[in-house]
């Protein structure tokens, strides 16, 4: 994005965008755009859907409490879907808006929470999920929201997983591994899609570590020499997937 177009507000709306549509503003969107951001009639801003691409819209006002968004040309196209998907034991809320946010950030395109033997929280929020990874999406010039699943124990997820996906390699971080270069453990590997799975604060049972390793579309992954926190390790094993295999190259 260039020029003035780089600093013009962005929104997420759910309606289909074309040139000359309407889109319909709920309440909390009007009060941004109209009482915090003070938009006027006629002023633009960036929407998106994450299907049709970015477009220009105006801010149509009549009155004091009538505000639609009249869409306008598209400013840029709608990407192909990121491949990356992101498999993690659910996190203590403020930390997992954090995460949720970075994820988004880096390319994730499915995020599914998985229950293990040491996680501390089994429920989620989707709807709040879903409204972080929104938020991060405006922030960041992001077109694509990842797809929220519904949380699944470990164990059923690695028994589906030939069927869901045979494609796709998982790469779990495994805080035993002793090895010492993730970077040349990762471009060693086939071309493929990825999943990165990131366990809990307590890290994974031996029992699910066996499992884990036991499984030929499975590749542990150290993160170094240090203990991270769950919601750091997540940042730090995307970046080095997309740094290796991924969309940074």
């Amino acid at each position: 994005m260039a020029g003035s177009e780089s600093r013009l507000q962005r929104l997420f709306v759910r309606a289909v965008l074309a040139p000359g549509a309407r889109a319909d503003l709920d309440r909390a969107q009007a009060h941004y755009l109209v009482n915090v951001l003070r938009l006027a009639d006629g002023d633009a801003l960036l929407v998106f859907n994450g299907r049709d691409g970015e477009h220009r819209a105006t801010l149509s006002s009549e009155g004091r409490r009538s505000h639609t968004l009249v869409i306008g040309e598209q400013t840029r196209p709608q990407p192909p879907t990121p491949g990356l998907r992101y498999l993690f034991a659910p996190l203590k809320q403020a930390r997992l808006d954090y995460m949720v946010g970075k994820a988004v950030e880096m390319g994730v395109a499915r995020m599914t929470p998985v229950l293990t033997q040491h996680g501390q929280v089994a429920r989620v929020n989707r709807e709040r999920m879903e409204a972080n990874a929104i938020e991060a999406a405006e922030q960041c010039g992001i077109l694509t929201l990842p797809r929220i699943d519904e949380p699944v124990a470990l164990g059923a997820l690695l028994e589906t997983w030939p069927a869901d996906e045979p494609d796709r390699r998982i790469v779990f971080c495994d805080e035993a591994d002793g090895r010492s270069d993730p970077l040349a453990i990762l471009s060693a590997l086939s071309p493929s899609p990825l999943a990165v799975l990131i366990g809990p604060e307590g890290g994974f049972s031996a029992a699910e570590r066996e499992q884990l390793r036991a499984l030929p579309h499975v590749t542990p992954l150290p993160l170094g020499p240090r203990i991270l926190r769950a919601d750091t390790a997540a940042v730090a094993a995307l970046a080095l997937v997309q740094a290796a295999c991924g969309d940074w190259r």
